[in-house]
């Protein structure tokens, strides 16, 4: 399975709008299956943007996590890629250049911020 970023945001976005600084106990992201939900969750969880439960079962079909909350980074990272426009500015010049690591996704986000706030 394939890392989607934009089902990353999705679920980032998810989190944070749940009223009480934890994740709702049913994440569903509409268009995506639970186990690209659960994958994806696995992977927030490996670069430090949520706190999560690894919950996978011999009877999964992919690796599966249970979010708790976000975490400082996760809200970094929603930060810079809140805003729609941005978000897909960033998704253009992430395909132009073929992809990149979640780093440069990141790097690439913050520097999109900085420029429309006449910073960069």
């Amino acid at each position: 399975m394939q890392r989607d970023m934009d089902l990353v945001r999705a679920i980032l976005l998810a989190i944070e709008r749940h009223p009480d600084g934890f994740a709702p106990q049913q994440l569903s992201i509409m268009g995506y299956t639970p186990e690209q939900v659960g994958y994806h969750a696995t992977l927030l969880k490996e670069a430090g943007l949520v706190e999560a439960i690894e919950s996978t079962n011999y009877d999964d079909t992919s690796p599966m996590a249970i979010i708790t909350r976000l975490t400082w980074q996760g809200h970094e990272f929603l930060e810079a890629a809140r805003s729609p426009d941005i978000w897909s500015q960033a998704k253009q010049l992430m395909h132009k250049a073929g992809g990149g690591s979640f780093a440069v996704w990141q790097t690439v986000l913050v520097e999109l911020v900085k420029r429309n706030l006449g910073l960069g």
